[in-house]
């Protein structure tokens, strides 16, 4: 029944995207980078809107999120305003900073929620409808939010120790770039709970790589038996295959979500599989959400979460998968 509310929720928000939306095709796609305002769109009236993450420096997941947050905001008449933190402290200040501002709505991530839970509070006060994507979805109702928007972490993680048990794999490195995050730690712990074998989490700091990769290099020349490699961001993926050629390592590299460099990787088999949350869709669904609150007192997905992932894609789904994450959307 929730998978029936979440699927007729989605078709309904592309069917009214659709019908609103004043151009389309290649031309909405060559300006899919552009932030609120230009091009055609809907007649109502402008709204601010803002979104607040946990994102550290380099991270491509999160330009994947924006692009679907810009491509949203054009269409709706929305000023797109985007700030992050990787500090729990930083972005609850951003948020702050949002609501200081007026802004017509916030779009935030509760990757460390108890951060985040007095300020959302004052969100609420202000009146200031709140969406929460990514990260944290259990926490989102009880903050005062919409809705959530993204995948259940621990039911993609188990995705993932499946398909690893499938594989014949008996001993996973499951690589946590950002200690403390909630999200990251469900993942693994869903792989540790259908694995049939053993997993050991390993901590490095995703926004050091030089340090990163060779933590990694270090626990795969220490622990030979190690055959799978389980990251928890596309960036990191990359990191763990240039660690796994320094340590003579023969083991398996996964990992979450998708950008043009694991897809390379994929077609070229040193990415054995990846799970992909549709960060695009996470971005664009958020605004378009907070968009039809504002307009037309809209909620997606009934006050359940409204599900982006997982999806496991392999060297199969390379073709049809190619020419997006090349633009940025995938």
């Amino acid at each position: 029944m929730r998978k029936a509310r979440t699927a007729a929720a989605l078709t309904a928000v592309i069917a009214l995207a659709a019908g609103c939306s004043g151009s389309g095709g290649k031309d909405d796609e060559d300006k899919s980078g552009d932030g609120g305002g230009g091009g055609k769109g809907v007649n109502t009236p402008r709204l601010k809107i803002a979104m607040v993450t946990h994102s550290g420096e380099g991270d491509t997941f999160w330009d994947i999120v924006q692009t679907g947050a810009k491509q949203a905001a054009r269409k709706d008449n929305v000023e797109f305003l985007y700030s992050n933190d990787k500090e729990a402290k930083g972005q609850a200040e951003l948020v702050q900073s949002a609501i200081d501002k007026k802004v017509d709505g916030i779009v935030v991530t509760l990757a460390k929620p108890e951060a985040m839970k007095t300020v959302l509070g004052k969100a609420e006060a202000a009146g200031i409808p709140v969406v929460t994507i990514n990260s944290g979805g259990e926490f989102s109702a009880g903050f005062g939010a919409l809705s959530h928007i993204g995948q259940d972490e621990s039911v993609a993680g188990e995705a993932v120790g499946d398909e690893l048990s499938k594989r014949g794999k008996k001993k996973v490195l499951c690589v946590i770039h950002e200690q403390g995050n909630v999200s990251l730690e469900q993942r693994c712990e869903g792989v540790k709970k259908t694995l049939k074998g053993s997993v050991e989490n390993l901590n490095v700091e995703g926004t050091n790589a030089p340090n990163a990769q060779s933590s990694i290099s270090a626990k795969l020349q220490a622990a030979k038996d190690i055959d799978a490699v389980v990251t928890l961001g596309a960036p990191i993926a990359a990191l763990s295959v240039k660690a796994k050629e320094d340590s003579g390592s023969k083991a398996e590299v996964a990992t979450f979500d998708l950008n043009a460099e694991v897809v390379k990787r994929l077609k070229a088999k040193e990415v054995g599989f990846a799970v992909d949350q549709q960060p695009y869709l996470q971005g664009y669904l958020a605004i378009d959400e907070l968009w039809l609150y504002k307009t037309n007192a809209n909620v997606l997905g009934g006050g359940k979460p409204v599900l982006t992932g997982p999806a496991i894609v392999t060297e199969k789904d390379v073709p049809k998968l190619e020419k997006y994450t090349a633009r940025g959307t995938r």
